[in-house]
């Protein structure tokens, strides 16, 4: 916890009279929040998002939070004796490790993330995307990076055919915070473990949110001498996916990003979880501690 009593009451009153414009220009306004990295494994850092999460609700925002949980499931599957096994970044999940996904992510992540809101004062709601039928998916279809004709089975990975956010409006109308398991079923009622940028990016979409949010562990998206680049337009966006700058664990939360912002989602942030508060000073202040992606 930093000290705030160094701070005097004007500076004080400076800084919260510094977030109303923003506070007024985001009421009423969704916003889709990816939670996921050290953000979601640091007791302190867990605090800090829960606050930040039900301040922005009880000032008029809708956070809708979508969690991912590679580093617990990744627990569960030792735990058990069984070993990941990543092809381009997917985890191949077998019916087994689907079953470990599923227990880690809607059983213990998410009513962790719950638990944690409903501490802070908010009221939030698990979900995962068999909630009111939310999310359909199939199995997602993979190329061989070595041979494209052919296709690498990654089991039940999917890929999402559409998303129903009726349930999360009416959970958001009714002052719930909604806290998403990126799991989907398909036609035969099986279940689907997806990609959570992914997700956070198609629900944003769908929700035609304000913003998306997605807290990461890096400063957000750095040039090739590793500054941070804050302000980016979709087209800077293709041309440094072009020159290779973007490339590795980058490419799917960006692809994701770069999607939303081209269906209609006004901006998309890519934060530093790492930085306590990070989101409320990214969403209320002129600082940046991201990289911002404007729609146009």
């Amino acid at each position: 916890m930093t000290d705030m009593s160094a701070i005097t009451p004007r500076d004080k009153a400076e800084i919260l009279a510094q977030a109303l414009p923003y506070i007024r220009k985001f009421h009423g306004k969704t916003l889709v929040i990816k939670y996921g990295g050290n953000a979601m494994t640091d007791p302190a850092l867990q605090a800090d998002f829960a606050e930040d999460v039900v301040l922005l609700k009880l000032v008029g925002m809708n956070p809708v939070v979508v969690h991912g949980g590679g580093p617990q499931i990744e627990t569960a599957l030792n735990r058990l004796g069984k070993k990941g096994e990543f092809v381009q970044g997917m985890r191949v999940t077998d019916a087994e490790t689907m079953e470990v996904v599923e227990w880690v992510l809607a059983g213990e992540v998410q009513q962790d993330i719950v638990g944690l809101i409903n501490q802070a004062g908010g009221k939030a709601v698990g979900l995962t995307g068999r909630d009111g039928g939310m999310i359909r998916a199939r199995k997602l279809k993979m190329q061989d990076a070595d041979n494209p004709a052919h296709e690498v089975d990654v089991g039940q990975v999917g890929d999402i055919i559409g998303i129903d956010p009726s349930v999360v409006k009416a959970l958001q109308d009714d002052a719930f915070i909604p806290v998403i398991s990126p799991i989907g079923f398909g036609d035969n009622n099986e279940s689907y473990n997806i990609n959570a940028d992914l997700v956070a990016s198609k629900l944003a979409t769908v929700l035609k949110a304000e913003k998306l949010v997605l807290l990461t562990n890096t400063p957000g998206v750095l040039d090739k001498s590793g500054q941070l680049l804050t302000n980016l337009s979709a087209r800077q966006i293709d041309d440094l996916f072009a020159d290779g700058t973007i490339s590795g664990g980058m490419l799917p939360k960006i692809s994701g990003a770069l999607d939303a912002a081209k269906s209609g989602v006004n901006s998309v942030h890519i934060i530093d979880g790492r930085v306590p508060h990070a989101m409320l000073l990214e969403i209320l202040t002129d600082q940046a501690y991201g990289t911002m992606i404007r729609s146009h």
